[in-house]
């Protein structure tokens, strides 16, 4: 979908540029009104492929997501009262690994979801997985305990869910929103972390060490 974008924006930035190379003659010619309109027309279309370049640069790091997508595998293993080590792999083979505190595995994700006209350019709602934490079964033990949480994303220069909760990218974003699971680590077991349309969930995975 990157590689439409970047079609795309390249087709724009060369449409401007023949643009804004004809709109100087026209206005020495006398033409006025027609140099300023391709002008203008010229500018407009530059700020569309750039807007275009840095959603291609901010989709790097988001994976497409059909109606259920395996975002992780992660294998649980208690280490002590109260605390476990998450294994966590990636479908690009990428693995990660953290000792958390709580009785349970969190993990949340960033959604965005784009309006059916920009699918038309290849983009589809796409996820990250955000962090992953220790969650704790009481509120009093959450609020007093250590809390571990550790970071999931890639660092990037455009980051899109940012610029989509700001609004700056109107028309174009359907909606964004954040969705979170959490399952029980005070056993090993391994589990999938899926995203569907609905929003995150955790699944157990046969054949792992029992939930």
């Amino acid at each position: 979908m990157t590689v439409r974008l970047l079609v795309a924006g390249l087709c724009l930035l060369v449409v401007s540029v023949l643009l804004l190379k004809g709109a100087p003659p026209a206005v020495r010619g006398g033409r006025w009104a027609g140099g300023a309109v391709r002008g203008l027309v010229g500018l407009l279309l530059i700020a569309l492929a750039a807007l275009a370049g840095a959603i291609a640069v901010g989709l790097q790091g988001y994976r497409a997501l059909t109606l259920e997508t395996l975002a992780a595998t992660v294998t649980t293993e208690p280490v002590g009262p109260q605390r476990f080590r998450a294994t966590i792999v990636f479908p690009d083979r990428r693995i990660a690994m953290y000792e958390l505190a709580g009785d349970a595995l969190y993990v949340d994700a960033h959604i965005l979801k784009w309006h059916p006209f920009v699918n038309l350019l290849g983009l589809h709602t796409a996820y990250e997985l955000d962090r992953v934490a220790g969650r704790y079964n009481e509120v009093a033990e959450e609020r007093a305990r250590p809390h571990t949480v550790f970071s999931l994303t890639r660092s990037r220069p455009v980051n899109l869910f940012v610029i989509a909760r700001r609004g700056l990218l109107g028309p174009l974003v359907d909606a964004e929103y954040g969705s979170a699971a959490f399952i029980a680590a005070t056993r090993p077991a391994r589990y999938e972390v899926r995203v569907s349309t609905t929003g995150l969930l955790m699944r157990y995975v046969p054949g792992g060490p029992p939930p």
